[in-house]
């Protein structure tokens, strides 16, 4: 149903890239009918990616790079466009008022088909009209002159936002630092850093090397733990198993945690939680447990990914989350940030998520909220504070636009540790 319903929306997509950049720009039949199958066969690239990298996401890569690049630059040629809709309704209008009526008149009869004939009876036909009404006739060039123009522009433009996004998307992550305060936080954990990561994604376009970039990015915070909030890989661990093995070298003073993201439920999401046990991370399934030191603690829980429901894996945020000391704060691992709903209403402190990658795609960040109640870094949701990762990784498109892939150092904090 997912690769239906993106067909359709990608199939008016190219047709919208049809009518603007080649129908508005070409008056023959012969380049009309060469730059629709071009653009289709883009399209029947693009969508041969997205349902063969769901199949085998390593040994279909050399058609994932082509066909997911071609969905990021046809969608912002189509943003471009639909911005540069109102400038070009506004010029052709202004030139509808700037030229008369068209004279209704005809060129001589059987003219010459050699090309100096044809120019000289136009020439006449041009001299006739404008001695008839004291203004020139339509000039449809003009309006060819506009369409060509702004879809040169808007090449232009598309192509430079994929570059920067793709240079941004496929960079290191940056490294984020943001304190929260917990007003239950004993003095002596003030300070206390959770390295937080989400949305690895490892797949067609990211592998081993990647993560080794992340491990290196969080061992170099030395943080106190790590958070590894969901959507790890898009594959199987025979598919991607090698592309993970680097979060064995994962360093802190109290381990690192895992929680499931929709993405793992997609790819064997039992296979995976025992092939992150073995590389010495903690999966957290509906699962809490304390956090000590200098005698002073603080509980940390994690909760399945909504999607779990659906394979008998939901999330139990009342076995998570009851029966604890409440004197203590509660940090809550948990994907998606509309888990917070669930969150506050158990009096949990701080929700660490992912899911949202920021949007990505700007302006794929201002669909978020219809879905999520926080798109990208701290908000406070209900009463409870809920930070919320733009990822690491990328997803489909290797792009990424006003939404930096990022590794998060939370650093927790008492109310005497403000300022």
């Amino acid at each position: 149903m997912f690769l239906l319903f993106m067909a359709l929306a990608l199939s008016l997509l190219n047709y919208y890239l049809w009518r603007r950049l080649v129908r508005a720009t070409t008056t023959s039949r012969r380049a009309r009918t060469a730059g629709a199958v071009v653009l289709g066969a883009l399209f029947v690239m693009m969508m041969t990616a997205m349902a063969l990298v769901r199949v085998d996401p390593i040994g279909y890569a050399w058609i994932a790079w082509p066909g997911y690049l071609w969905l990021a630059l046809g969608f912002y040629l189509a943003v471009v466009l639909v911005v540069l809709e109102i400038p070009r309704l506004i010029l052709n209008r202004w030139w509808r008022r700037d030229t008369p009526e068209p004279v209704t008149a005809s060129l001589p009869a059987s003219p010459a088909e050699d090309g100096v004939a044809v120019a000289v009876a136009e020439r006449e036909f041009d001299r006739a009209a404008t001695e008839t009404t004291g203004k020139p006739p339509v000039d449809n060039g003009r309006r060819l002159f506009i369409a060509r123009s702004m879809a040169v522009a808007t090449g232009l433009a598309a192509t430079g936002i994929v570059g920067y996004g793709a240079k941004t998307a496929l960079g290191g992550p940056q490294v984020r630092t943001v304190p929260v305060t917990l007003a239950k936080l004993d003095p002596a954990l003030s300070g206390y850093r959770i390295a937080v990561v989400s949305d690895i994604h490892l797949g067609p376009l990211l592998g081993r090397a990647h993560t080794e970039r992340i491990v290196r990015t969080i061992n170099g915070l030395q943080p106190d733990l790590v958070a590894v909030v969901g959507d790890l890989v898009d594959g199987t661990v025979a598919q991607l198993g090698e592309a993970a093995a680097p979060l064995k070298d994962l360093v802190s003073k109290d381990g690192a945690f895992f929680v499931t993201g929709n993405h793992e439920y997609y790819s064997g999401h039992l296979e995976w939680i025992s092939e992150l046990g073995r590389l010495g991370l903690d999966v957290l399934r509906n699962e809490r447990l304390t956090i000590a030191r200098n005698g002073a603690a603080f509980d940390l829980a994690g909760v399945n990914d909504h999607t779990g429901g659906q394979l008998d894996d939901a999330p139990d945020y009342d076995k998570a989350l009851g029966g604890r000391d409440e004197r203590n704060p509660v940090v809550l691992l948990a994907h998606q940030p509309v888990q917070v709903r669930e969150a506050a209403a158990r009096g949990v402190d701080l929700q660490l998520s992912g899911h949202t990658h920021g949007g990505q795609m700007f302006p794929f960040s201002l669909a978020v909220p219809i879905q999520q109640p926080v798109t990208s870094g701290l908000a406070t949701v209900d009463g409870t504070q809920v930070y919320v990762s733009n990822g690491a990784g990328f997803w489909g498109p290797p792009v990424r636009v006003g939404a930096p892939p990022e590794v998060t150092l939370v650093e927790l904090r008492h109310n005497s540790a403000l300022g």
